[in-house]
């Protein structure tokens, strides 16, 4: 456990924390400095396994995940990327490359997650590792809340942020509820120098044979990052489309780092964020883009927001002001900040699912739509401004409408093959 300064006046209380944020991904690490930086004194950060741990994830920050980082961080950059090749369903190739650069950031999870952890400690939080949730007790909502642990001990806090991934404890605690559940597969495969400098800075999206679907290449020096996702109902073609995709790309001889998969979890419009003095953020909220199920950029935000209101919380305990059960604000800065993204992303995964081959025809032979695309990858745009733009209105008035009795796509909830 890496100790921040304790204060000596509070030696009194010194079992009760302001703030503890569980999971120790972008949305706990960030929440917990956000918290400290708020002026919360003692801020604890909990993580189950020990630092640096592997996460299954592409590892590509956008524009938004790289403007919601700490001042001065020093991103443990792996490769920079200028150039994305879009496929469909492995045919018509196509590279599109933007001579400003800088489309992408890849980087390794497990580095990220533990720079990110670092950047919370300096800031005066405390990390213990080898820390995991089993109960949440809250026999008050103005009062404290216990976190009891698998170890037997326990935790208690003036507030607390659930931040521990799709399967979050925290969240069924709260009470969030989840529309779409997504099925995504993922290997890291080690490759000879001659494939890498193939793929040095450029990345692969294959619009995919399943609706909804979409695979991925991204290169991290003598890694390549190689995945696919669909919805959680199609398992055994997800699977398939899955090994046919490393096969297709002539990756099925070299070695495999790690090979994995993990379930997405996107939060249904109007979902609680918050109980009493329990918020949650990131994954564990089900807040992620969900047509291209981008996650960092929310659980960055979130987590900045989510922590700021537990310091606020934590605050109103301290001074015994009323209305300290409520979230501080939080619930309506993220359906402010992040609500018009989901909603958007609903809306143009909607529209993917029926017309993949639309949306690769446009990004890759009308240059408004691959540089709307690039913008969408540094984060000068997003899918709420996306799907109001007049020339993506425009193009999108070309698709044919879709016949009434057309049975629905998606089979939300439905079990995994």
């Amino acid at each position: 456990m890496i100790e921040a300064p304790k204060d000596l006046s509070e030696t009194a209380e010194s079992d009760l924390w302001d703030v503890v944020v569980v999971g120790a991904g972008p949305a706990g690490a960030n929440a917990a400095r956000s918290a400290a930086e708020a002026g919360a004194g003692r801020v604890l950060l909990l993580e189950k396994a020990e630092l640096p741990r592997y996460k299954t994830c592409g590892g590509g920050l956008i524009g938004y995940s790289r403007r919601a980082l700490p001042e001065g961080f020093d991103v443990p950059v792996r490769q920079r990327i200028d150039a994305i090749t879009f496929t469909h369903d492995g045919a018509k190739e196509r590279t599109r490359r933007d001579k400003a650069g800088d489309l992408l950031v890849l980087v390794n999870r497990a580095e990220f997650d533990l720079a990110l952890a670092k950047a919370a400690v300096d800031a005066g939080a405390v990390l213990r590792t080898g820390a995991s949730v089993s109960m949440v007790d809250q026999p008050s909502s103005t009062g404290p809340v216990t976190l009891n642990l698998a170890d037997g001990t326990s935790v208690r806090a003036r507030a607390v942020v659930g931040a521990d991934g799709s399967a979050s404890r925290i969240g069924r605690y709260v009470g969030v509820r989840c529309e779409q559940v997504d099925l995504g597969l993922e290997a890291e495969i080690q490759v000879p120098p001659a494939v890498a400098g193939e793929w040095a800075h450029r990345v692969l999206v294959d619009w995919g044979p399943l609706p909804g679907s979409y695979g991925w290449v991204f290169p991290k020096g003598d890694v390549l990052t190689v995945g696919v996702i669909s919805a959680r109902g199609e398992g055994e073609g997800t699977r398939k489309y899955y090994r046919d995709f490393i096969k297709r790309l002539g990756l099925e001889s070299f070695p495999t780092v790690s090979d994995s998969g993990h379930l997405t979890r996107c939060r249904e419009a109007g979902s609680p964020l918050s109980r009493g003095r329990v918020l949650v953020a990131g994954d564990a909220a089900g807040l992620l883009e969900p047509w291209t199920r981008e996650g960092i950029s929310f659980a960055l935000r979130s987590g900045a927001l989510a922590g700021h209101s537990a310091a606020e919380l934590a605050r109103r305990a301290r001074v015994g002001q009323d209305g300290g059960s409520a979230d501080a604000g939080y619930t309506a800065a993220v359906e402010h900040l992040l609500g018009p993204e989901m909603q958007a992303g609903r809306s143009m995964l909607a529209l993917f699912e029926r017309h993949p081959a639309f949306f690769h025809r446009v990004v890759t032979r009308i240059p408004v739509a691959w540089r709307m695309f690039a913008d969408f990858c540094r984060g000068r745009t997003s899918p709420a401004r996306l799907i109001r733009n007049p020339v993506a209105q425009g193009l999108l008035r070309t698709l044919p409408k879709p016949a009434a009795e057309e049975p629905a796509v998606r089979q939300v909830g439905a079990d995994a093959g």
